[in-house]
């Protein structure tokens, strides 16, 4: 999925990971997320919990949008033009509808529930996402991974992946990315993350052993859950910091909850986030740009109707990475 936004923000992050806490001494962080309109005259809106001011990363997760349930006759559902990505890996997955992707690669696959599919732009990509006629109700998630600076240059790549769901304490797990209750990805990155769904039947609890060098941010899309004795509502994060060893969700709901669980090793590297791209130097950025608009670099995506995305308009001062706290 592309950044839309006519005038996206800057977001500069990274820097040196904090020591290991204590298991006792996680606290969860609770994330609203901002609406951002997709554009068209019937535009889509997604929930942005990534990046923002309080948390602009978590592990090497630099990006979150969570959608939907969107009746595609009303919204019109997702047609996103061409567009390029450098610099980070693209992570689609869906509760419900159906997604077209295509791109400079020559991949065409679909987005479907419960089924991974990873793009890696590293030097350069090109892709679009179209919600298919058949389907009627469009509900997922679309993240991005930030590369780290020894394969940010690497070559393209697509990956897809339905995992097998595990049943445990009233629970279902897919993990699709890393390893969780005896569940492991076989998907590539780059630095150790975490990426899994995970549904709980009504007031079940679930006690998972997790990476205690791991950051987790968890996002819930439907009922409300208890994180680590923290109440998060639909459509927030709740972000735990470094040192947890397990972490416990409640269903505190008479329904069934749905969350999406990340994690990874804090980013170490100052970034900067721009459009769709994520670089090191504001002049990393113009030539990034100056490459989609001259047509150099990105190649092209072969069977959508339509003309690719602009590229929004740079900022009057220069982009300037920074660290991780704000």
């Amino acid at each position: 999925m592309s950044n839309v936004e006519t005038k996206p923000a800057e977001v500069r992050c990274g820097g040196a990971a904090d020591g290991v806490r204590p298991a006792g001494a996680a606290r969860v962080e609770v994330l609203s997320p901002r609406d951002v309109p997709l554009g068209g005259p019937r535009a889509m809106t997604v929930r942005r919990t990534l990046p923002q001011r309080a948390r602009t990363l978590i592990g090497a997760w630099c990006f979150a949008d969570h959608y939907g349930p969107d009746d595609v006759s009303v919204t019109g559902g997702m047609d996103v033009a061409p567009h390029p990505h450098t610099g980070l890996q693209t992570v689609s997955w869906l509760f419900t509808g159906e997604i077209e992707h295509r791109d400079s690669m020559g991949s065409h696959a679909f987005v479907r529930p419960g089924e991974l599919n990873l793009m890696t732009g590293g030097h350069g990509i090109a892709h679009s996402e179209v919600s298919t006629p058949r389907t009627t109700i469009l509900h997922g998630v679309q993240l991005w991974v930030a590369l780290p600076e020894g394969h940010r240059h690497t070559e393209r790549d697509f990956q897809h992946y339905a995992p097998e769901p595990a049943l445990a304490d009233g629970a279902e797990i897919r993990v699709f990315l890393g390893s969780l209750a005896g569940s492991v990805s076989p998907v590539r990155t780059f630095t150790p993350l975490l990426g899994a769904e995970i549904t709980l039947q009504p007031r079940a609890t679930l006690t998972l052993a997790v990476n205690p060098r791991f950051e987790h941010g968890l996002l819930v899309d439907q009922g409300e859950v208890c994180l680590a004795g923290t109440v998060v509502g639909p459509a927030e994060l709740g972000y735990v910091p470094l040192g947890a060893g397990a972490l416990t969700l409640t269903n505190e709901s008479d329904g069934v909850a749905r969350t999406v669980l990340l994690g990874g090793t804090p980013f170490e590297e100052e970034i900067i986030m721009w459009w769709n791209f994520v670089c090191r130097s504001h002049e990393e950025v113009v030539q990034a740009r100056d490459a989609w608009t001259s047509g150099d670099r990105f190649g092209s995506v072969q069977g959508y109707d339509g003309d690719p995305l602009p590229a929004p308009e740079l900022p009057t001062v220069p982009l300037k990475p920074r660290g991780r706290s704000r």
